[in-house]
């Protein structure tokens, strides 16, 4: 036979008698060593590199090979050339203080600050690509030197890796080439890291990790420490009771939101961390759905139970939410929730016939000096912020537009009607809004631009007469309720003509105006009156995921070009009204006396003035003279003026981690929507009780276990058998989406428990 060509795996290739140096620790673990880096392998899978000069990073390993039994005290001692002191003082600082308490404390003087040219120096070169020993040459200073500068001001030297350090990368940290976070210099001790691209690590579970207690993972913060983990990934353990399993029910309609793709394209990754970007936007969405409303309301649950639901050992607490939600914020947000609506828009085409318009204001009680707005359930102006929201005709958020000042409705609808064009291209639109939106110029321009108007009229006009009015039906109430419904045309503004139905209640007679001629009287009342959904929706928003809350602290500077009234013209017009009005008090004064003079005793004008000359003509001549010196005045200045140009500017909050707390909140609604949705068929009261039973059984506590490639979660009964043979059939329709685990290969089984084929 001829001979077979031989091939030689990964594993057989480091394990080769070509390298230059073993170290045989025990029976079970053995150190391979070549130019200066060992490479740990235990039970023949390597598990971890270090290079033999970096001390912290053989004391790690000392503590490792401790902690996971892979060598005696006595082996390790004799192996590696140290006392048995070291040994023990190695694994005892690890398990009480992890890998951090292994770092050599610094002795001697504190250093001193780093010159200011010299950082901005390191800064810009390290911002062009400059490698950390040209730096060095630059100012003649050791490459060590440099390092060490580099580090304090949070950069690291970029250094091109040598071939065999590229050989030696992390495989499943999701670290690219290009996106590594730096190697220190050759001369230099190498860090701690895992082993090689071509040396896959073991699989446990259908899942990549090299911790093997999922209620432990000690292994994967160590190696996120050292900056060679992207992302941990999710590794669960089977348990009874846990609370709150019942929030991953909502894990397959998450998926179909396109959030994780959609992030990792336009993000990629937020750096090397244990809780990467796929697992901090998965959590921040659960977490939003268990109502925690705020990074601080965390205080008040177990990270252990928590991080039980995302396969992790423990969940983010309050420092690390705050740190990742700062991290998206300075990301491309934007980009990310244009990526999210545009395929909102895909899978809910038949909701945008009607699309609702409307503005959130939310109060501001902080200290920074903010415009004041008209707050309309609290019928008062406060400093507040302002937002223009867009949901469809089911009354689902769409998306929404965060405005720097307080522009009226009919200012601020022109950017969402750009937005909404830009989403549904060619499709005409029917845009419903408040009174607040009036204005028959826009509305022609609207119907020039391809969307249809549906508002309610404003401003005096006819009541219509009762002859006209009928009786229809309600829509959805099978002839019980009926509405007095009248149609009419009317001509607004300067010769544009709408189609008006009126409807009465007692005497009083409400006005809805629209461009559309092709629907129903009851239709269009239907349509109209439906905007009170949008008004739920703040309500339920505010109430349920605390969209008004404050994200983040502090204030900043606005857009130094936006046009805002001045503030000098504004002064000077109030008191140009103040003055008008006494003028008008004294002509009134003036005029009753004039009436009320006796014209025997004063039969003159002459008279008439001598004798109230004093009290009133005088006053009255000072008072005209200040309105005509106050209106030259105010008249010298203009009415609007740049942000730029003002000696006091408005501050404006920062708006960025606002924008996408928002966000994760609207996506889950979305998410609560689209399981109401399903849900709807199976549960008689969906439309006023659906809401409730999702939140309630996104709370339930129940079993989870790993059987072969299955994630299998088995719910707690609900309060009712109806409600559980609800939540039965949504199992149901969750199981035939054949969804997988973020991040594993784990495919998700729901049910019931005591409700047999489900799962």
């Amino acid at each position: 036979m001829p001979d077979q060509p031989t091939t030689t795996s990964p594993q057989q290739d480091l394990l080769s008698a070509t390298r230059s140096d073993v170290i045989v620790v025990s029976g079970l673990c053995t150190l391979y060593e070549e130019d200066g880096l060992r490479v740990a392998v235990v039970g023949g899978i390597p598990v971890y590199r270090y290079h033999r000069d970096d001390r912290v990073a053989g004391d790690l390993f000392i503590a490792l090979a401790r902690v996971g039994e892979w060598a005696t005290p006595t082996e390790l001692a004799s192996a590696l050339g140290v006392s048995l002191s070291t040994v023990h003082r190695c694994r005892r600082k690890y398990v009480e203080g992890g890998a951090r308490a292994l770092e050599r404390k610094r002795l001697g003087a504190p250093r001193k600050p780093i010159e200011a040219a010299r950082a901005e120096a390191l800064r810009t070169w390290h911002a062009e690509g400059v490698a950390g020993r040209e730096m060095a040459r630059r100012l003649r200073v050791a490459p060590g030197t440099v390092q060490r500068q580099l580090e304090r001001l949070g950069l690291r030297a970029r250094v091109p890796r040598t071939g065999r350090q590229q050989a030696l990368a992390l495989p499943d940290s999701g670290l690219e080439e290009d996106d590594d976070p730096g190697e220190p210099e050759a001369a230099s001790p190498q860090p701690a890291t895992p082993v090689g691209a071509s040396l896959p690590p073991p699989v446990l579970n259908g899942q990549r990790t090299l911790d093997t207690d999922p209620l432990d993972r000690q292994v994967d913060r160590m190696l996120a420490l050292r900056g060679k983990l992207l992302d941990a990934t999710p590794f669960f353990a089977p348990g009874t009771s846990l609370p709150r399993l019942g929030v991953l029910l909502a894990l397959p309609m998450i998926v179909a939101t396109g959030l994780l793709p959609e992030a990792k394209a336009v993000y990629g990754h937020i750096g090397p961390a244990f809780y990467g970007l796929r697992t901090s936007l998965l959590a921040m969405v659960l977490l939003a759905l268990l109502r925690v409303k705020h990074p601080e309301n965390l205080k008040e649950y177990s990270p252990p139970e928590l991080g039980r639901l995302l396969g992790l050992d423990r969940a983010p607490e309050v420092k690390t939410l705050r740190r990742k939600l700062a991290r998206l914020a300075a990301g491309p947000v934007d980009a990310l929730l244009e990526r999210l609506t545009a395929r909102r828009v895909r899978a809910r085409g038949e909701a945008l016939g009607f699309l609702y318009v409307d503005g959130h204001v939310r109060v501001y009680n902080g200290q920074a000096k903010l415009p004041k707005t008209h707050v309309a359930r609290m019928r008062i102006s406060l400093p507040a912020t302002q937002e223009m929201w867009v949901n469809d005709a089911e009354g689902d958020p769409l998306f929404f537009v965060t405005q720097e000042g307080h522009p009226s409705l009919v200012s601020a609808l022109g950017p969402i009607l750009e937005n909404v064009r830009h989403l549904v291209g060619d499709r005409r639109v029917t845009v419903v809004f408040d009174r607040g939106g009036w204005s028959p110029k826009l509305f022609e321009r609207m119907v020039a631009d391809g969307f249809d108007v549906l508002t309610y009229r404003k401003g005096k006009s006819d009541p219509v007469p009762d002859h006209c009015f009928a009786q229809h039906p309600v829509p959805g109430t099978a002839g019980r309720s009926h509405w007095e419904l009248a149609e009419l045309g009317v001509r607004v503004g300067t010769g544009f003509w709408m189609r008006q139905v009126t409807r009465r209640r007692g005497e009083h007679q409400t006005h809805i105006v629209t461009s559309r001629h092709d629907l129903s009287i009851t239709e269009l009342a239907h349509r109209m009156f439906n905007r009170w959904r949008q008004e739920n929706f703040f309500k339920y928003m505010r109430q349920e995921f605390a969209i008004d809350a404050l994200v983040e602290y502090g204030e900043a500077l606005g857009d130094p070009e936006r046009d805002v009234p001045n503030p000098e013209w504004t002064a000077l017009n109030k008191l140009l009204r103040k003055a008008r009005l006494e003028v008008k008090k004294l002509e009134a004064e003036y005029g009753a006396a004039a009436i009320d003079n006796p014209e025997r005793k004063r039969p003159t004008m002459r008279g008439f003035k001598i004798a109230h000359g004093s009290a009133i003509g005088i006053p009255l001549r000072h008072a005209r003279e200040h309105v005509e010196a106050t209106k030259v005045q105010r008249d010298a200045l203009p009415s609007r003026c740049r942000v730029a140009e003002l000696a006091h500017p408005p501050a404006v909050l920062p708006g960025a981690r606002k924008r996408i707390s928002d966000a994760l909140k609207m996506l889950a609604y979305q998410v609560e929507s689209d399981l109401v949705r399903v849900i709807a068929p199976h549960y008689q009261r969906a439309e006023d009780e659906g809401r409730t039973l999702i939140a309630s059984a996104l709370q339930s506590s129940g079993d989870l276990d790993v059987v072969g490639d299955e994630l299998r979660i088995t719910l707690s009964p609900q309060s009712s058998p109806h409600r559980t043979r609800a939540v039965a059939a949504l199992c149901e329709h969750l199981n035939a989406t054949d969804t997988r685990f973020p991040g594993t290969g784990l495919r998700l089984r729901y049910g019931v428990a005591g409700v047999r084929g489900v799962i």
